[in-house]
């Protein structure tokens, strides 16, 4: 299975949206359960406000942030061990773009090789990714095409082998782009069907046996391959928008797609076809327990997803039967699994950790004093929460995982 390069061989970086897996799972060990007086490391008050999530990357943390009284967005660096700034950079200076009042003008989670730091965020109409060395220099500058959407701007950039990724689906000629790590320079696109606003996160796998990048958005769910760009198979629908990502159970090969708007639907979906499997690879599909923001998480043979508006559903992977709900107030933050555990952080800064099995049971519950609407980093036995004003570090460093 393919991780970001040299994660495993450094410790489990968490160095991009959701981790090297691009799934919210770490293989990690030494994880809190709750937030307490013992176990937040640090926190401290971050320049400016955003939703996107912290990354990790050996001794450092990197975060964006908006500044809305200079209109900056910023690029922000962090001493792992004690939460100070190491330095800040300007990435842009725009009049701020028109968003959903659930959205920021920081929305994109940065991603990091060990070598640079990618961002991408808008800059009144048009796209603008950047990539900035470990001192804080920009390196490179990319403005790959425009993006129009009343909602704003949340497309989070990834990595694969040598490219940056960035998927812009918007309302008008929607595309997905990958850039050069080194230089910026565009190494393939591809023209996105049906001009309508999604927000996915790509999720890159070796599935039946050929790579595949694969997502859901501008009305469709499509698998391409992420060295070339080509498509590989093609689900029409099952409705307009999306946001959450995909996810991936390794003992079925199944993926698993929830959204949308404005119909709601979670699809099971067998990967191995080519072109238009809309009618004979959608293995089970069902309209509860679906969540439109927040990405789910594979525990074992359990799914896990919940609802925006607070319900944590429980699926069977193999058959989409629902083993419990349990209600756990507005809910953005995508779900993250660490040690068999599942970590889910509400709007209101409740932290609950369950165990996934075929009944509801609790671990632990803890409030971290802020609201929260970005999913949290796990590296080496620490979490990193970005809260509504601070950025917060639970656990102690434990040093290098392993798989």
């Amino acid at each position: 299975m393919w991780v970001m390069a040299g994660a495993l061989a450094l410790g489990e970086n968490w160095g991009m949206w959701r981790g090297p897996r691009l799934d919210g799972r770490s293989v990690d060990a030494g994880f809190p359960v709750a937030a307490t007086d013992e176990t937040v490391a640090w926190k401290v008050e971050l320049h400016g406000e955003g939703h996107a999530s912290p990354i990790v990357w050996g001794d450092r943390v990197y975060v964006v942030s908006c500044d809305a009284g200079t209109e900056e967005r910023l690029l922000i660096c962090l001493d792992r061990a004690s939460g100070k700034v190491v330095w800040e950079s300007v990435v842009l200076k725009s009049p701020l773009e028109g968003k959903h009042r659930l959205n920021s003008h920081a929305s994109s989670t940065p991603a990091t090789d060990g070598e640079r730091v990618y961002t991408a965020f808008l800059d009144g109409d048009t796209v603008v990714v950047s990539a900035f060395d470990l001192e804080g220099k920009k390196v490179w500058e990319v403005k790959p095409g425009t993006f129009a959407s009343k909602h704003g701007f949340s497309s989070s950039p990834i990595l694969f082998e040598d490219k940056v990724i960035v998927n812009c689906d918007h309302d008008g000629d929607g595309y997905i782009v990958a850039l050069g790590v080194t230089d910026g320079v565009e190494k393939w696109r591809i023209a996105r069907p049906n001009k309508t606003r999604s927000y996915c996160v790509p999720l890159i796998r070796e599935l039946a046996g050929r790579m595949q990048m694969v997502l859901s958005g501008t009305k469709c769910v499509a698998s391409y391959d992420p060295r070339d760009g080509k498509e590989i198979w093609m689900i029409d629908g099952p409705t307009e928008q999306f946001v959450a990502s995909l996810v991936h159970h390794e003992g079925s090969g199944l993926l698993f797609m929830t959204g949308g708007f404005p119909e709601h639907h979670f699809l099971a979906i067998r990967p191995d076809g080519v072109g238009n499997v809309t009618d004979t690879h959608v293995v089970w599909r069902t309209n509860q327990g679906v969540a439109y923001v927040p990405s789910p998480v594979v525990a074992g043979d359990y799914l896990l997803s919940v609802s925006d508006s607070g319900v944590l559903h429980c699926f069977d992977v193999l058959t989409g039967e629902i083993f419990w709900t349990e209600r756990v107030r507005e809910h953005h933050a995508s779900l993250a699994v660490a040690e068999g555990k599942v970590y889910l952080i509400n709007d209101f800064g409740m932290m609950r950790v369950v165990k996934p099995g075929k009944s509801y049971e609790l671990v632990a519950e803890s409030e971290l004093g802020e609201k929260v609407f970005a999913s949290p980093a796990f590296s080496e036995g620490q979490i990193l929460v970005r809260g509504e004003r601070h950025l917060i570090c639970l656990g102690e460093r434990k040093g290098v995982g392993a798989e």
